[in-house]
């Protein structure tokens, strides 16, 4: 186990109890995620925009259009924050004050980099590309040098990372667990897959693909 070296502003404060400083932790909660929020701050004023994402080691790739005045500006070198949380479930407890979730979550600092360089911004791509749709980039017709012309990718360092997890039962007080007045418990949250459903542009029939397919089961 390799664990997280927590700086200044990557140091949990708040709920110390629930901060985990295993690096494995942080790789599960960005692989199973699929959407980031990338925040930083433009014309001194915050901005936050959701974003697809993927991890390939110790380094998380974000892209968007290259038109897009938020990409510029994260790439640029400004301070970013990225966040991935995974909702678990809605713990109900026995006073409002201790209704709460259970949750997953990873915040990352850093500066962004903009890859430019034409072979490894393809492989960043590809790592956006499998962590969103598995088996796509094998598939499905990579890029053009034209769309990969108007799509900026953006890297960003692990380094600085903190993860927090909340799992369990509330907390409540103990006069109110020996009161026993009322229900308390979590409901957990499941997402799962639908059924496939084809591009009503399809010509031929086909197949779903495999890679699709299994995903849904």
């Amino acid at each position: 186990m390799t664990t997280l070296s927590p700086t200044p502003r990557s140091t949990v404060h708040r709920g110390k109890n629930r901060a985990v400083a295993d690096r494995e932790a942080l790789y599960r909660v960005l692989d199973a995620g699929l959407i980031c929020h990338l925040a930083f701050v433009a014309n001194d004023a915050p901005v936050v925009i959701p974003t697809g994402y993927g991890r390939d080691g110790d380094t998380l790739y974000v892209h968007g259009s290259t038109g897009a005045r938020s990409l510029r500006i994260a790439a640029a070198g400004v301070e970013v924050c990225v966040n991935v949380t995974l909702l678990d479930g809605v713990v109900y407890g026995r006073s409002v004050f201790h209704n709460s979730v259970n949750y997953r979550s990873a915040v990352i600092h850093g500066r962004a980099m903009e890859i430019t360089d034409p072979a490894a911004k393809l492989r960043g791509l590809r790592v956006l590309t499998e962590h969103l749709a598995p088996g796509s980039w094998d598939y499905a017709r990579e890029p053009s040098a034209k769309e990969v012309a108007k799509t900026a990718v953006l890297a960003l360092d692990l380094d600085e990372s903190a993860v927090k997890i909340r799992s369990g039962p509330p907390g409540d007080e103990e006069s109110d667990v020996e009161a026993d007045a009322v229900w308390a418990g979590v409901l957990p949250l499941r997402q799962e897959w639908g059924a496939p459903e084809p591009c009503p542009l399809i010509g031929t029939p086909r197949a779903v693909p495999r890679h699709v397919a299994q995903r849904s089961r």
